[in-house]
């Protein structure tokens, strides 16, 4: 079959790889200059099975007002007068409750286990390098009630298979040394040895130069200009080029909408709705004064809520989320607060380790669900099926989520226990039910 992607990120790249790989006729769309460089260009760099949690749980609402007026808050809320965001967060709302809570991770966890041995397959076959850390994922916590509640989620990650294990102060300090500093007043933490790090845009352009290798087309610097539909299905995507306005109408068996935070307006006027909203991210990249005395495992540092992860001779700390539209700009005063926030953060935890005064700041718009379960499968349209809603969780879901799109589209069923998009079968035995997103 001839396929369209739209969109060039983690997710758009290793759906185009996977249908490379099942037989099929690609063309991937993006309106940049090169694979993975919006919202996969600079994430926290985790690939965190262990870390497969929805935001939504009980005590995120009082957390979420609570941090209301903090421009430094891990999630800030902006009220706009916007339909979509209201809808997003009444839906949010309905799953704060341990029933949800642990629905959608069981959906979390699956897809994070089929996706994360898709990658070490993927990496084992190809041999792209990336700055990848085997090392494991350590959260560590601040507090003892943090910890406690820490130590409550990883037995339920346990139930789940995945191997996070409760430390002690001493422990986390023996699985990472450089935080000896902070030692004193971290209460406990817990580590998941399977999980890992690297650099997501550096894969992600990688493999898109071996899907050109394998004949794949990628139409860099084009704009998406309209998708026509005729006889209930989508006949034809129009796209431009930048440079010259030249248009291009691409006809193909399959269209796959990938592009991130854009999907649910673009998709819109076509009649299908999709709950995703931009959840605003920010990340610091630091060049390393002292490397020999800088972390290695990949962290989470649970009072910031933020992700810190080594990538050579040059440290990456991101997280906070800002649910306030599609803005991407970092000189407002509120941008300006998070990234220096990051920076003092990782001064305080590692004193005088980075050069802080150049501080490469970067902002991307995390497509989120109420739920945090992307959207996989085939919409109500013929022809068009639909990629995104990833949240925080694109480098570790994205493997996997290209290679179970690129089988449903080949007529196969993924071997996950996932409750995919759309009107598809599902798995033998699934206990799933459906999820609000």
């Amino acid at each position: 079959m001839k396929v369209v992607i739209l969109g060039a990120g983690i997710i758009g790249v290793s759906t185009a790889w996977y249908l490379l790989e099942e037989g099929h006729e690609v063309t991937v769309v993006d309106r940049q200059a090169d694979a993975a460089l919006e919202t996969s260009f600079a994430n926290g760099a985790q690939i965190s099975v262990s870390f497969c949690e929805p935001w939504a749980n009980a005590e995120a609402p009082l957390k979420v007002l609570k941090w209301l007026l903090r421009d430094d808050s891990p999630l800030l809320f902006r009220p706009r007068l916007d339909p979509a965001q209201w809808r997003w967060g009444l839906s949010f709302l309905t799953q704060c409750t341990d029933g949800a809570f642990e629905r959608n991770v069981e959906q979390l966890v699956a897809l994070g286990r089929y996706s994360h041995e898709s990658l070490k397959s993927l990496v084992a076959a190809t041999g792209i390098e990336y700055n990848r850390l085997e090392r494991g994922i350590l959260h560590f916590f601040s507090s003892q009630k943090d910890f406690d509640a820490g130590a409550a989620g990883a037995e339920l990650m346990r139930t789940h298979g995945v191997d996070r294990r409760v430390l002690s102060r001493d422990e986390v300090l023996k699985i990472e040394p450089a935080l000896a500093a902070w030692g004193p007043r971290i209460a406990g933490g817990t580590y998941t040895p399977s999980d890992e790090s690297g650099d997501a845009r550096v894969f992600t352009q990688e493999l898109a130069r071996r899907c050109i290798a394998r004949g794949a087309r990628f139409l860099y610097q084009h704009d998406v200009v309209a998708i026509e539909k005729a006889g209930g299905e989508v006949s034809q995507v129009t796209v431009a080029e930048q440079a010259s306005g030249k248009k291009t109408v691409l006809k193909a068996d399959a269209y796959v909408a990938a592009l991130g935070s854009y999907t649910a307006p673009l998709l819109r006027p076509l009649g299908v709705s999709l709950n995703i909203y931009p959840a605003k991210g920010y990340s610091a990249t630091l060049r390393l004064k002292q490397p020999d005395r800088a972390s290695v495992v990949s962290m989470i540092d649970d009072a910031r809520k933020i992700a810190i992860s080594r990538l050579g001779d040059f440290i990456r700390i991101a997280g906070t989320a800002e649910l306030a539209g599609y803005d991407t700009s970092l000189d407002s005063s509120t941008s300006r607060v998070r990234c220096e926030a990051l920076v003092r953060r990782y001064e305080e935890l590692f004193p005088g380790v980075a050069d802080t005064t150049e501080a490469n700041f970067w902002t991307g718009l995390r497509p989120s669900t109420p739920t945090n379960i992307p959207y996989i499968g085939r919409t109500k349209l013929g022809r068009l099926w639909v990629n995104a809603g990833h949240g925080t969780l694109g480098w570790t879901h994205g493997a996997g989520s290209g290679r179970a799109l690129a089988e449903l589209i080949s007529g196969k069923q993924p071997a996950l226990n996932f409750e995919f998009y759309g009107d598809l079968p599902q798995p033998v035995g699934s206990r799933l039910r459906p999820h609000l997103a």
